[in-house]
């Protein structure tokens, strides 16, 4: 597979502290300075350092943000698999604070292989919503829910919320005939259906 990707951008010195794998660290910064940049540094490096893929757990707030970062992390493992250029793979290695002998650069072009051959799919990139949501499916009666509950999303989360509107509304108004607000409801929410 050959791709072609630009050279990694170097990292600050802040950077690559933060990038470490050995350092703990707090990532907090505002949008567009780099935050993604060095989440992927970390993770290439982890990687690069032998950590199993499918042992990297990577949080992110939004669904935009977990894809982002695994399209970086694959696209820079499948541009080091198939780059010719030894002098450009020592580069960008050299650039991420790592070695780059000869068994660093092997180590480097077989990565993409080995995340894509990983148990459970390799590294698992995902927002804290959904990871949250494979505990719990994981462990529903530790949570105190129904094995194989989901969760509700779309129109079913919308007819939810008007029904538990209308039926506040309906008990704030002391309405005696809780039958017609139930039918009233169920008339509502095959409206918006339709």
């Amino acid at each position: 597979m050959r791709t072609s990707l630009r050279p990694l951008d170097p990292l600050r010195p802040e950077q690559r502290d933060a990038s470490d794998p050995q350092a703990l660290i707090w990532l907090s910064a505002s949008a567009g300075t780099g935050k993604t940049h060095v989440l992927t540094a970390r993770v290439l490096r982890l990687l690069l350092g032998g950590a199993a893929p499918e042992t990297i757990l990577c949080l992110t707030f939004t669904k935009a943000g977990a894809a982002e970062m695994a399209e970086r992390i694959h696209r820079r493992l499948a541009h080091w698999a198939g780059l010719r250029d030894e002098d450009a793979l020592k580069r960008d290695l050299t650039r991420l604070g790592e070695a780059s002998d000869p068994e660093a650069l092997a180590r480097a072009r077989r990565l993409f292989a080995r995340v894509l051959d990983a148990p459970g799919g390799g590294l698992r990139i995902q927002t804290i919503h959904a990871f949250c949501q494979s505990l719990l499916a994981g462990f529903p009666a530790e949570a105190g829910l129904t094995p194989g509950f989901r969760p509700i999303e779309g129109r079913e989360e919308a007819a939810l919320a008007r029904r538990t509107l209308a039926e506040s509304q309906a008990e704030r108004l002391d309405i005696a005939d809780k039958a017609m607000v139930a039918a009233a409801l169920g008339a509502v929410d095959q409206i918006g259906e339709g």
